[in-house]
């Protein structure tokens, strides 16, 4: 195992630019992480959503913002999450974790928001019906421009995820503040304490989709070569993102269980129908108003497709620089752009294409959205089986490394709550890749097909699927990049090329 990057990773370093400030850090995470359209598909197992989500808050979010503020501020090198796991375990597991980590987004992007997309446009602002010409067309649209974000220079395509996260917030506080209006005068849903209770139902229906809520907080430290100071940003821009991202989180879910009984939550139209129940506060504005929040809703989800394209594409791009994709091809960074532009443009194809599978496999909107939701969940989930253990064995493999942020605890206490994150992580993973199996251990009722809106055979064969096509490639890729990982270059840090500060 070696940290000695190869000649085309040096090389390609020369290509970055200085241009991420703390406001941009926390502004692009905010945009990428907190999720709008997972506030609907968490919020069908009712109440007990809610309870979830703050113990996940407190067990989960809570030790796993400490630990990648410490290893995100200590570790500084482009590549984030490849990069932790290639330093800790070698380039093979750094190419899974980066591959994992990568994939996530474009099939998200593809799949699944561009589906929620369409549908909030039929719905809301004109008629496009599922599988029709303009459909397709809405959908390649959504998903090009945003890939084209991503494209840009990064102190210019960050101002998109930016201007996106303050319209989510703003959308996510003009929303709440209705629904206490609205809650005034006509009273709430009915809920009691009782509906709080969790329930092992609710544990194994909400884990999956809370944690792929609540993780990617770290995910910014794939740029860190192009942060002013990522020692001193990270830290503090990852924690504030965390508080706010459980508030955006917390808030909202319970405005919508107040608003909408549980039998009326749908996964794909969750918010926006909480939306359009109090806006009826505004009497004749209501319909207006909802049109224009529908439309924001769309713009937004487009700014957070940007946002994971700008950050995991970085990811894949220095993974094959390095040596661990596909001979280096795809590890070049524009030289005038200073964006992996090879990566960007593969991206939009992957999302593409499996836009047009799913549009095949699937039947309506709502079935597409929650397995191809779910299928995002099981490859990011898998990819922190090897990011969670590479972060404890950073503590322990560099005990001298100088750490601007450290957690007041112990290796073993550091370890400790690696392990707790890491449970959730295996818990997450095993429900979101074989729904309804745990339940049955349990002796609890899991009606597959109303659920999931396709039977079990269908989804088993859509998710494996995907998993044994990305095994092949990572395989195939690895290969390839044999002659890549042979030429490495050392280069003394006073030396390095790192990299050319923005003017603006």
């Amino acid at each position: 195992m070696t940290d000695t990057p190869t000649a085309l990773a040096t090389e390609q370093s020369a290509h970055l630019v200085k241009a991420l400030r703390r406001f941009d850090i926390v502004f692009l995470i905010i945009a990428a992480v907190v999720g709008l359209e997972t506030l609907g598909q968490v919020s069908t197992f009712g109440a007990q959503t809610f309870t979830w989500a703050l113990v996940l808050a407190v067990t989960f979010l809570l030790p796993y913002g400490l630990i990648f503020a410490e290893v995100g501020s200590t570790f500084t090198e482009e590549g984030g999450a490849y990069t932790w796991v290639r330093t800790a375990f070698g380039r093979g597991a750094g190419a899974i974790a980066a591959l994992l980590t990568w994939v996530t987004q474009p099939v998200w992007v593809g799949g699944s928001i561009s589906f929620l997309a369409a549908a909030t446009w039929d719905e809301h602002v004109g008629s496009l019906p599922a599988g029709s010409v303009g459909d397709y067309l809405f959908k390649l649209g959504f998903i090009w421009l945003t890939v084209l974000a991503a494209v840009v220079s990064l102190r210019r395509g960050k101002w998109i995820p930016t201007i996106g996260a303050i319209l989510k917030l703003g959308l996510l506080l003009f929303f709440v503040a209705t629904t206490v209006a609205y809650a005034i005068q006509h009273g709430v849903a009915g809920l009691s304490f009782d509906d709080f209770s969790p329930t092992m139902t609710g544990l194994l229906g909400v884990t999956p989709i809370l944690l792929f809520a609540y993780l990617g907080f770290e995910s910014s430290s794939a740029a860190a070569a192009e942060m002013d100071n990522p020692a001193r940003d990270v830290p503090i821009s990852l924690l504030r993102s965390c508080l706010t991202a459980a508030a955006c989180y917390l808030i909202p879910i319970f405005a919508i269980l107040v608003v909408v009984p549980k039998d009326q939550i749908t996964g794909i139209g969750g918010l926006l129908e909480a939306i359009g129940t109090v806006f009826s506060v505004y009497g004749p504005a209501a319909e207006p108003l909802a049109t224009v929040a529908a439309v924001l809703f769309i713009v937004i989800l487009m700014s957070q497709g940007s946002a994971w394209m700008i950050i995991s594409d970085r990811v894949q791009a220095v993974a094959a620089a390095d040596g661990a994709f596909f001979g280096g091809f795809f590890g070049v960074f524009h030289r005038r752009l200073g964006t992996p532009l090879r990566v960007n443009l593969l991206s939009g194809v992957v999302a593409t294409v499996f836009m047009l599978v799913a549009m095949q496999v699937t039947g309506s909107s709502a079935s597409v959205f929650a397995v191809v939701l779910s299928i995002s969940i099981t490859t990011f989930l898998l990819s922190y089986l090897l990011v969670i253990p590479a972060a404890i064995r950073l503590r322990t493999r560099f005990p001298d490394q100088p750490r601007p942020f450290r957690v007041p605890v112990s290796n073993r206490g550091f370890a400790a709550l690696g392990i707790i994150c890491l449970a959730w992580v295996l818990l997450g993973s095993l429900v979101a890749i074989f729904p309804g199996v745990l339940d049955s251990l349990f002796g609890l009722d899991y009606d597959f097909m109303a659920v999931w809106g396709v039977n079990r055979t269908q989804f088993e064969v859509f998710t494996l699927g995907t998993l044994a096509v990305l095994l092949a490639l990572g395989g195939v890729g690895y290969w390839r990049a044999g002659a890549v990982r042979g030429q490495t270059e050392t280069v003394p840090a006073q030396n390095n090329p790192a990299l050319v500060t923005s003017t603006e």
